[in-house]
């Protein structure tokens, strides 16, 4: 299993479309065959931050996530244009 985090920024006037695109982006990835997790989340403290939780059956399945084409139109044709930092983690599970 492949298990990552995505935080990203973006300004405070663009907070709804942000939401929208996630709601749809999440819709999408909820069903490829390889996506176990995908969950969106407002940072408490800065409302302005989302963090991403993601999980994947393997990488294949996180690389083929990436080659979609709703990933084309919501993460790269909206997310990475407006975002203002974005940083991603790699998680390994303990148990």
């Amino acid at each position: 299993m492949v298990s990552f985090t995505v935080r990203m920024t973006f300004r405070p006037e663009d907070r709804e479309e942000i939401a929208q695109v996630l709601r749809e982006l999440t819709r999408l990835s909820r069903q490829e065959a390889g996506c176990i997790s995908y969950i969106p989340h407002h940072v408490e403290s800065d409302p302005d931050t989302i963090l991403i939780y993601e999980q994947y059956t393997d990488e294949a399945a996180a690389e083929a996530h990436r080659a979609t084409p709703h990933f084309a139109k919501y993460a790269i044709g909206v997310l990475y244009q407006k975002m203002l930092e974005r940083s991603r983690e790699t998680l390994t599970a303990i148990a």
